[in-house]
């Protein structure tokens, strides 16, 4: 019997877990997200870099690595004063069906 209320205490807080939403902020630009290699990532055809450190959460809000992204995802970032990369939420498909227009991501400034 104790096994059977441990079992149903642990699915309902596994449950309550999930349900929970996440707090992307409202200043998040969208965009589609492929990641090119180590740090390089495009966001909607314009190369950015990922911030050190970045952290990147996939659609069920784990941690996740830029390879791990999986290619042409819609998500929400924010940049840093230096235009890099430095928050990512991959949105899951009812956060990517919002019909909120995607915002063009500028061109980083050139080397010099």
């Amino acid at each position: 019997m104790t096994r059977v209320l441990a079992a149903a205490l642990l699915l309902s807080v596994a449950g309550a877990a999930s349900a929970q939403s996440r707090a992307v902020p409202p200043e998040a630009k969208r965009a589609t997200l492929w990641h090119l290699e180590g740090r390089l990532v495009q966001l909607d055809g314009a190369q950015v870099l990922l911030a050190p450190g970045a952290r990147i959460r996939d659609a069920r809000n784990r941690l996740v690595r830029p390879a791990a992204v999986p290619p042409g995802s819609i998500v929400r970032f924010l940049q840093d004063k230096s235009g890099n990369v430095h928050r990512v939420w991959v949105l899951s498909p009812q956060e990517a069906a919002d019909t909120a227009p995607p915002i063009a991501v500028p061109a980083p400034a050139p080397s010099k």
